[in-house]
């Protein structure tokens, strides 16, 4: 069969452009051949509910789905009622990177805040609550964090644990977006089950992003909010029929830690870059770099010569503020290339 692409070419644009580890791959061919039951009552997706046991607790409850968004949407429906809202930062995903999709599937109603680094804090969240209560409002129910954030940033276990007490205090549930939960827990040096003891009610795992071909699995900790995922998962049109691949990957990545050994390796590849250019002149690193991602404000010539070079995301186009992405693939030699890369262009006018 003929390669469409050049397997030679990397990007720093985002860690969905990197391919599949090989061992999730075998993973998929091992699953493959004969029949298997459909719709989530196969093998693998029981052994996938048991692992998600041992990882995050007995309580937990795995719901694996297709994507990022969909699973977002199905954890905010469950947690959110109908008269509810979220609280979320602007740079939260489901504000900027998901369309109408929270809108128009789920019904639902953002309320955000600005913040610098793209974490929420317990003040945040008690500013909007002081409406509580008035029937002229929108009324928040629900606390939506991502881990890592949007900007690269990782709340640490007492943060999170402040947040959930916080939003308790006000009778909020709260929902991770855990589409980098790997690079964060990498970054901080905690186990899943650290992040499940704060007391979320539900978060989601993210594969895609580190190494897998395809999947999110949505873990649900409070099992006041289990009964419901099933339909919701279905009614979200996130129930794949052959459901085994998505959870034998899964399998594959939580056996012997592979999700930590693939998300370390991205946040070295980022701390080297970082450590790399954070001296050079005319070059300022804007966000602290806990896991994967590097956001760095460029002369403005030098990020039009390296758009020539290399794939990456113009953050903010008014202050020449860009994202550079490491990915479980990302080898020092690239890394190298691009540094090489800023260091030429910095000489040059």
């Amino acid at each position: 069969m003929t390669t469409l692409h050049n397997r030679q070419n990397f990007a720093f644009a985002s860690d969905n452009y990197s391919g599949i580890h090989p061992i999730i791959m075998e993973a998929i061919i091992n699953a493959n051949g004969g029949h298997e039951t459909a719709y989530g009552d196969d093998v693998y997706s029981h052994r996938l509910n048991a692992l998600i046991k041992t990882n995050f607790g007995n309580t937990a409850t795995a719901y694996p789905v297709f994507n990022g968004t969909g699973a977002n949407i199905i954890a905010l429906s469950a947690l959110t009622p109908r008269h509810g809202a979220v609280i979320c930062t602007t740079n939260a995903h489901i504000h900027n990177d998901e369309s109408n999709a929270p809108a128009y599937v789920a019904g639902l109603r953002l309320l955000t805040v600005k913040t610098p680094d793209g974490k929420l804090s317990p003040s945040d969240i008690a500013n909007i609550c002081h409406r509580i209560g008035d029937p002229h409002a929108p009324q928040p129910t629900t606390v939506y964090i991502s881990q890592a954030t949007e900007l690269g940033t990782c709340y640490t276990l007492q943060e999170i644990d402040d947040i959930v007490k916080t939003a308790k205090s006000f009778g909020l549930s709260v929902y991770v977006d855990g589409a980098r939960l790997a690079n964060a827990c990498a970054y901080l040096g905690c186990t899943f089950a650290d992040i499940a003891k704060t007391g979320v009610d539900i978060l989601s795992l993210g594969g895609t992003k580190n190494g897998m071909m395809m999947g999110e699995c949505l873990v649900v900790l409070n099992p006041a909010f289990d009964n419901i995922m099933p339909f919701l998962r279905k009614n979200h049109l996130q129930l794949s029929s052959k459901h085994r691949f998505i959870s034998a990957q899964f399998v594959a990545w939580l056996n012997d830690e592979l999700w930590q050994k693939l998300a370390t390796h991205a946040n070295d590849m980022a701390q080297y870059l970082y450590n790399q250019i954070k001296d050079l002149p005319n070059i300022i690193i804007t966000q602290k770099v806990q896991s994967n991602a590097v956001f760095a404000i460029l002369p403005p010539h030098v990020v039009a010569r390296l758009h020539e070079d290399f794939h990456f995301y113009d953050w903010n186009g008014e202050t020449g503020e860009v994202r550079l992405m490491m990915s479980f693939d990302t080898t020092k030699e690239q890394v190298n290339a691009l540094i090489d890369k800023i260091k030429l262009y910095l000489t040059q006018s």
